[in-house]
């Protein structure tokens, strides 16, 4: 079993090719299709850009919820 099925999912549900997303996170498709097979760890920049791409959270990827929806943006406290 892939270490990190909702990747491949997520991808699989939007009909793109491992190319296709793996350009849109300017890596190679070999280094993608490791990430989802779990051959190799993915990095956290990584992850997020992933998580960014598919409009949901870094936990959901993980399989730590089940909840799709990102977190809402935090907005910055400004200092006086």
């Amino acid at each position: 079993m892939a270490k990190y099925p909702r990747i491949r999912d997520l991808r699989e549900d939007k009909f793109l090719t491992q190319e296709a997303l793996a350009y849109a996170l300017h890596i190679t498709q070999r280094t993608y299709s490791r990430y989802e097979t779990g051959d190799s760890n993915i990095p956290l920049e990584t992850l997020v850009k992933i998580a960014d791409y598919h409009n949901t959270s870094i936990d959901y990827l993980l399989g730590r919820t089940d909840i799709k929806k990102p977190y809402p943006s935090q907005k910055r406290k400004s200092s006086h």
